[in-house]
């Protein structure tokens, strides 16, 4: 899992309006640091032995670092994001890209947050709304994709998207922060049977759960040790990250890449 990753750059990368509350045109990014975040998460990725993609971020597209809103992919096949007003121009982009690479690419019929409301876990599919994704999506993803599907409603602006709520560790892990969720949503991902990980307040504020993980790496932001701690304790190889200027957009490591998975079997 989270081995091919398609991920952009941070050249321009900057605030240009608020749409998450992370977000304050009043703090921006210093463009040198935020560059080397970014260099530094593509690198632990090769470290790791991730394939990584690249796609040119546009100059009138700010947030376009945050390449995992781009799409859902599993095998061949994408699902592209519908993104809130202020990021629609990027997906010009990714389809392009997509297409050029062999995907068959559908439009989304309704909003979707792409791969930030979207994360496979397995044949599992944890599906995110409330926020940025309408559940619709839901059944279109499991049609178009082959995977069952979890729904799960984050329960305020803070957690716009899934991968700040919850994380997929392995096949049989994730790490959560509960209070994320409605009651159901809670009772859902307890059903699963699943080995869970349970974040304090204070990390989950701090993006702890916006991490990708290979099952035997975990790429994470440098503020969560106790999550990472954790992680250790399960045997992980952890690698911490500074995400202080990509925070200021509202996003981590997780954000930062699309991963091209394999098609469900």
């Amino acid at each position: 899992m989270n081995t091919r990753l398609l991920v952009s750059d941070a050249d321009n990368f900057r605030v240009d309006h608020e749409i998450n509350p992370y977000m304050s045109v009043h703090d921006q990014p210093d463009r040198d640091a935020v560059i080397g975040e970014h260099a530094a998460i593509v690198d632990a990725h090769r470290d790791a032995g991730r394939r990584v993609e690249r796609l040119s971020s546009a100059a009138e597209c700010p947030d376009m670092v945050f390449t995992a809103n781009a799409a859902l992919v599993s095998g061949d096949t994408a699902v592209l994001g519908r993104l809130p007003p202020a990021r629609r121009d990027e997906t010009p982009h990714h389809r392009r890209w997509l297409r050029h690479h062999g995907f068959e690419v559908h439009e989304a019929p309704h909003d979707f947050s792409g791969q930030g409301d979207a994360l496979p876990c397995g044949n599992l599919l944890l599906a995110g709304h409330g926020q940025r994704t309408d559940r619709r999506m839901h059944g279109f993803l499991a049609e178009r994709l082959g995977y069952r599907v979890v729904s799960l409603r984050t329960v305020g602006p803070r957690w716009y998207d899934l991968d700040l709520a919850v994380a997929v560790i392995d096949e049989q892990t994730l790490a959560w922060f509960p209070a994320a969720f409605d009651g159901p949503s809670r009772d859902r991902i307890r059903g699963l049977g699943l080995d869970l990980i349970e974040v304090t307040p204070a990390e989950a504020g701090r993006f702890a759960l916006n991490l990708i993980s290979d099952g035997s790496t975990v790429t994470m932001t440098d503020r969560a040790p106790g999550l990472a701690e954790q992680l250790r304790d399960r045997g992980l190889a952890v690698v911490p990250l500074s995400t202080r200027e990509l925070a200021k957009g509202g996003g981590g490591v997780r954000c930062t890449a699309l991963t091209l998975y394999p098609a469900i079997t």
